[in-house]
């Protein structure tokens, strides 16, 4: 058996002895002779080769996307391309003018008009009318021009405006008297002074529970510093009409009178007070009573100076009051009927200061 062993043949796969090997050396690997993947092994060095020459491929165009799964290419190819970099600087200079063009508003923001009672503001205002308007020129010929001469604060004159609601002139002007007299006088007249006051106390000088409720509510929107009469003066149209339509008592219609006899704001239209709508209806000849939804539109040519528009058309109504028949004072009252009980009282007391007027608009009520 162990004969048999020792005269088996040797392998005849077994590489035979390299006649250059050296005694006492490993053979060489036999990969030469039988390479695992001989058809690769020359494209290898080529994409080395490529990949070395690097600074001479700039000379010939950028090889399309390599479609084996090798990546080298294509990055090579869009090495020298610089389109996302031109690409996002003009995205970025293209939105910097809309972002700018969002602070254009700031520009709209209101701006200080002066008051009506200013040097030379009536002159403007007249001016502006007759270039704008050419039918009102007839009105601003045939009457003096406005005066706005009233600087009383603001507190004060929305408390006088309070008190004389729903009463005839000479019956609210009784009742400030006295409610002056209670608070020390006209400069007494503070949001702590009426604070201070009973209901009692203004009862008996002819103040009603819910008046003195309105009293207080303004009173102590002043306390709280919702509202100032440094605010009241700086405040901007809207947002002023806006604030004081909250205080109890105080509508649309007071408002707008505060704003043109009190503050003296040069562009007021109080487009629900019955005078002015009157007066918008006989200057342009209208068959029917502009709604206030109307006067907005009628009135436009008159900005910035609406508020002395205003003041004509009370002139101009004024005027015809006397030759109005029945028929037209009937038409006067009918469309005041559509309107609150206490505008209506509001109205009748702001035209009475207003040099009295009567006529046709003084027989509404």
């Amino acid at each position: 058996m162990g004969d048999q062993a020792q005269s088996q043949p040797p392998d005849s796969t077994a590489a035979p002895p390299d006649s250059n090997s050296t005694p006492g050396t490993e053979p060489p690997s036999d990969l030469s002779q039988n390479p695992p993947n001989a058809s690769k092994i020359p494209i290898r060095p080529q994409k080395i080769r490529k990949l070395s020459s690097y600074p001479s491929l700039p000379k010939r165009p950028p090889p399309p996307i390599d479609t084996d799964g090798d990546d080298s290419k294509a990055l090579i190819g869009s090495k020298p391309t610089a389109t996302p970099t031109t690409t996002t600087t003009t995205i970025t200079t293209a939105t910097k003018p809309k972002r700018r063009n969002s602070s254009h508003p700031s520009s709209d923001l209101p701006k200080f008009i002066k008051p009506l009672s200013a040097l030379g503001e009536i002159s403007l205002a007249l001016q502006h009318l007759r270039s704008s308007d050419p039918l009102i020129a007839d009105l601003i010929d045939a009457h003096p021009p406005p005066t706005f001469d009233s600087h009383q604060p603001p507190f004060l004159a929305l408390t006088k405006s309070i008190l004389y609601q729903q009463l005839a002139y000479k019956a609210g002007t009784s009742v400030y008297s006295r409610f002056t007299t209670l608070c020390g006088g006209e400069n007494g007249v503070r949001p702590e002074t009426v604070l201070a006051l009973s209901t009692h106390e203004l009862k008996q000088i002819g103040v009603s529970a819910r008046k003195a409720s309105y009293l207080y509510d303004l009173a102590n929107k002043y306390s709280t510093g919702i509202l100032s009469d440094d605010l009241v003066v700086r405040m901007d149209d809207k947002s002023l009409f806006t604030l004081l339509s909250m205080v109890k008592g105080i509508g649309s219609w007071s408002v707008h009178m505060f704003m043109i006899f009190s503050l003296h704001r040069p562009d007021v239209l109080p487009v629900s007070d019955l005078g002015v709508r009157k007066g918008v209806q006989l200057l342009y000849g209208l068959e029917e009573l502009p709604r206030p939804s109307q006067m907005d539109q009628l009135c436009e040519k008159w900005r910035p100076y609406r508020s002395v528009g205003a003041w004509y058309m009370w002139r101009l109504v004024e005027g015809k009051g006397s030759q109005a028949d029945g028929a037209a004072a009937a038409a006067l009252v009918q469309p005041l009927q559509q309107i609150e009980q206490q505008q209506q009282t509001q109205q009748q007391h702001q035209l009475q200061m207003l040099d009295n007027i009567n006529g046709g608009v003084g027989n509404y009520g």
